[in-house]
């Protein structure tokens, strides 16, 4: 039984993520829409609502529940709260900070309220990546992963990934 729960919660972890990593890219889309001129912004603004509505009511707040119900479940079969499991439950409940985070934003775009801009969404895309990286090598490497180590890698990746998003905006801009 404990395999079926296990494989249950990485599928809808899986799910959960995708619609993390792409609901952030749709509220980039449409905080761009904003800034076109009508009609084509008004047809752009109707159809990332229909889509943000569908991503985050229909496969992202669904998988959040389905794993904070498959989890827990795998944890009473297991018995036990090892270290690692501690802290990856850490990692998890900002990932839930960041999921309820990503709401206020729904909210607001919901409304046509536009308070971050492209750029600032972009980055804060990439904090879902984090996370994951993060839960995944706790998961993964267990007991055998040194804390420095892991803490110094999980801080090198957040340089990589800024230096990364900083690149791109920058090739994106000589591009226009």
């Amino acid at each position: 039984m404990y395999n079926y729960v296990k494989a249950l919660h990485i599928i809808f972890i899986v799910t959960w993520f995708s619609g993390l990593f792409y609901m952030v890219r749709l509220f980039v889309y449409n905080a761009e829409a904003a800034a076109k001129p009508e009609p084509e912004r008004t047809i752009l603004q109707d159809q990332f609502r229909i889509m943000i509505r569908r991503l985050w009511m229909g496969i992202t707040w669904p998988s959040a529940i389905l794993t904070l119900i498959f989890g827990p479940w795998m944890m009473i079969m297991l018995g036990s709260v090892p270290a690692w499991l501690a802290i990856k439950l850490g990692f998890v409940v900002g990932l839930y900070a960041y999921h309820f985070s990503l709401q206020a934003i729904y909210s607001q775009q919901m409304r046509g309220d536009f308070r971050w801009s492209s750029q600032r969404l972009r980055i804060y895309n990439e904090v879902a990546t984090i996370f994951l990286v993060a839960i995944v090598m706790l998961v993964v490497v267990k007991q055998n992963m040194s804390w420095v180590w892991g803490l110094l890698g999980l801080f090198l990746f957040v340089i990589l990934l800024m230096s990364a998003i900083r690149i791109y905006k920058i090739i994106r801009t000589r591009s226009k």
